[in-house]
């Protein structure tokens, strides 16, 4: 690829990262920062930086460096969005085809390109969000192989199960330390969240930023095999809590649950702390669990090996 056209796709993806609230008003932006998120190197990021601040996404400070702006331009934003849902709508159709049984577990690019009538560029950009997810991986030599994700209502359940189970214990680990810098991160995060128009918010949004929520609680408990563990089922919920058919309103009142969270870490109240966590997942397992959604016969069928 090209220098400019991939310092052209960083821009589109940083325009997105900061409509879906990654970064938010103020925010310094480090070439160094974005280079180690998307994984590039720091010449095309440096290019892509200067793109947007040309655009008024970004504003350049002499001697500082680059800040995401207070007023960005709606128009830059509505082609980040758009763009992201032309996207978005190609990775779901792959990955509901993978939660539905229709596509075997291996497949060549060529085979994926066909099936799915996308360019190589735009196959791409869907293997590299799979990737990241955690339900792909690139077979040696050639080829994808598509990895295990909870398919089934009882699987998901299982997860949460699992959750409930580990999550509030690990809060109570001996080595167990706050992070006041991380939980001020969350609650900016939370916040930013809770203040959304839910009706025009993504599911997506909102599920990326409470995993990473969780994960972050967890990850202060100094054990890593709690968080290895919450990292792994965590990829394998991801493609079924997308499809989840949950009151948006309430989904936005999750980061509500969240600050009550963080206000009780805050001021050291760790056990009480536990227990709210605790009773937030039970609810989100009620309110999410897939024996609730339209889970159609045909589906079911699929899956028990009937026809």
């Amino acid at each position: 690829m090209r220098s400019n056209d991939l310092s052209r796709k960083i821009a589109l993806r940083l325009v997105q990262d900061i409509s879906a609230g990654n970064f938010v008003s103020g925010d310094h932006i480090g070439a160094q920062l974005i280079a180690d998120r998307y994984r590039v190197s720091r010449t095309p990021v440096r290019n892509a930086l200067d793109i947007l601040a040309d655009r008024g996404v970004l504003r350049r400070e002499q001697n500082r460096g680059f800040f995401v702006a207070q007023d960005i331009p709606e128009e830059a934003l509505s082609q980040a969005r758009s763009e992201k849902d032309d996207l978005s709508r190609d990775y779901h159709h792959l990955a509901d085809d993978w939660l539905a049984d229709r596509i075997p577990d291996e497949m060549t690019e060529q085979a994926l390109r066909e099936r799915y009538d996308l360019t190589k560029a735009r196959l791409a950009e869907i293997l590299a969000r799979a990737l990241r997810e955690g339900w792909a991986e690139r077979k040696e030599g050639h080829g994808w192989r598509f990895l295990p994700v909870a398919k089934t209502p009882e699987a998901f359940d299982q997860i949460y199960r699992f959750r409930i189970a580990i999550e509030p214990i690990a809060m109570l680990e001996p080595n167990f330390k706050l992070d006041r810098e991380v939980l001020a991160e969350l609650r900016k995060t939370q916040e930013w969240l809770y203040g959304l128009d839910p009706e025009e918010t993504p599911n997506e949004t909102v599920l990326g930023h409470g995993t990473q929520f969780h994960e972050a609680l967890v990850r202060m408990s100094g054990n890593p095999f709690f968080v290895m563990s919450l990292e792994r089922v965590n990829r394998m919920r991801r493609l079924m809590e997308y499809r989840a058919q949950v009151d948006k309103s309430r989904l936005i009142n999750e980061s509500g649950e969240h600050l009550e969270i963080l206000d009780l870490l805050e001021t050291g109240q760790v056990v009480d702390a536990s227990y709210r966590l605790r009773q937030h997942l039970m609810d989100a397992q009620r309110r999410k669990s897939p024996k609730a959604w339209n889970w159609s016969n045909d589906e079911s069928k699929a899956r028990s090996g009937r026809s």
